[in-house]
């Protein structure tokens, strides 16, 4: 999947592909500014009220925490109810 957004890229591809399809950007004379394995949901869930609530918080603790080096979800969570929580 290819992604433009202003001046940028954003490619994702399986884990197998990584390194030829890096390989490919940077032949092509592209300035890779980041490139990493990272986690995608294939499904999410959508939280809402207290479980959302409940979510935030545990993912700003699990964030928090000098064990953990990467979070990953699956949920999504309303605007509105973002904001409020900030």
């Amino acid at each position: 999947d290819l992604t433009v957004q202003d001046e940028n890229l954003e490619i994702i591809t399986s884990p197998e592909d990584f390194e030829a399809v890096r390989e490919a950007v940077e032949e092509s004379g592209a300035a890779i500014i980041e490139a990493e394995l990272t986690m995608l949901p294939q499904s999410t869930v959508n939280l809402e009220g207290k479980e959302a609530e409940r979510m935030l918080r545990l993912m700003e603790a699990l964030e928090d925490s000098d064990d953990v080096q990467k979070v990953y979800a699956n949920f999504d969570i309303a605007d509105d109810i973002l904001e409020a929580a900030a």
